[in-house]
């Protein structure tokens, strides 16, 4: 098996392209795409006749230097795991205040999903009802707005 290998190492390096495309693709941690395009890159470098363990030792030192230099730029310029979701996209936005928010009780803001929510002032001060505020934080379900 391993003369087969060693006599086939363009097929080795085009598998091992393949799945490392179809693990990133199932799990888009952008992880493995770096470790399919060096074994891309080792597909022509095979027809070298350069031995196995060297071949190998290239593909992981491409994979880490592919790692460590492009996947910081990759993640930012794709933003993954930047996306807002459920309440944490409330922040910024803007919410009418329903009941009055004194220093020591929490009052009531309709967002503009129609959903009410707690709500506390951000300095401590008081908002009087019917005043639009912006959410500046979101404390598990209560809301720190401040005045527009």
């Amino acid at each position: 098996m391993s003369d087969f290998i060693l006599s086939n190492l363009m097929w080795f390096w085009l598998g091992a392209f393949i799945v490392f495309v179809i693990i990133e693709a199932a799990t888009q941690a952008l992880t493995t795409i770096w470790a399919a395009i060096a074994a891309f890159l080792m597909i022509f470098l095979s027809k070298t006749n350069m031995p196995l363990r060297w071949q190998i030792l290239l593909f992981l030192i491409i994979t880490i230097l592919l790692i460590v230099f492009t996947r910081p730029f990759a993640i930012k310029k794709l933003k993954l795991g930047k996306d807002k979701m459920n309440v944490n996209a409330l922040e910024g936005q803007e919410i009418l205040i329903t009941k009055k928010i004194t220093q020591f009780e929490k009052g009531e803001g309709k967002a503009k999903n129609g959903v009410i929510w707690s709500v506390t002032s951000a300095d401590g001060s008081e908002i009087a009802e019917n005043t639009v505020c912006i959410v500046q934080k979101v404390n598990g379900n209560t809301l720190e707005v401040s005045a527009k």
